[in-house]
């Protein structure tokens, strides 16, 4: 079995998991989510192969976090990971990445992410549950953060913040790659069934 494979068999087994820990049906889930329920099906089979908008559409309707629809049983304590061992779950069109490195466990988890961003390159963000809010601390470059229609430049040394239950996007700035660590803390409890 190839690395992928067992990728796509721990994300199939998450996703049931959790849908089921829900109590949804997966046209429900479908609904919710904005996921065909073809896509749902291939994806519980360990046949799909979702995009990252996708991903994070799913963990906020079941309430828990990318990871852990991703990550197989974790072991000990402590756990160090090396961003070259993190498949990217975005590229941009001029090579820009994400990778998601972690989530911190707990009541109301973390997500810890590495983004790469080239200048002019864009993701655009679509609004995650109430209550998620995340920071942006930029290491070298500078990006345009922009939530709601509003602007913000954040440079090297800096961090912001902001809630992400609404519409935001990260735009690289400049003439350098910008580098930055995203943290993602998700709200306690399970994702609203409204």
């Amino acid at each position: 079995m190839t690395e992928t494979d067992a990728a796509l068999r721990t994300l199939a087994h998450n996703v049931r998991a959790a849908r089921t820990r829900a109590g949804l049906s997966l046209d429900e889930l479908g609904r919710r989510a904005k996921v065909s329920k073809g896509a749902l099906v291939a994806l519980e089979k360990a046949q799909g192969n979702p995009n990252f908008a996708t991903l994070v559409r799913l963990a906020d309707t079941l309430g828990v976090s990318v990871s852990a629809l991703m990550e197989g049983r974790t072991e000990g304590r402590v756990r160090v990971v090396t961003a070259d061992t993190m498949m990217p779950l975005w590229t941009g069109e001029q090579g820009g990445e994400a990778r998601l490195m972690l989530t911190t466990s707990g009541p109301a988890p973390v997500e810890v992410w590495r983004w790469q961003l080239r200048p002019g390159e864009e993701y655009p963000s679509h609004p995650h549950q109430a209550g998620v809010v995340e920071t942006i601390s930029v290491t070298s470059g500078g990006m345009t953060l922009v939530v709601d229609g509003a602007e913000h430049s954040v440079e090297a040394g800096q961090t912001a913040a902001f809630d992400g239950d609404s519409p935001h996007a990260y735009r690289g700035t400049g003439t350098e790659t910008c580098h930055l660590i995203m943290t993602v803390h998700l709200p306690p409890g399970p994702a609203s069934t409204a």
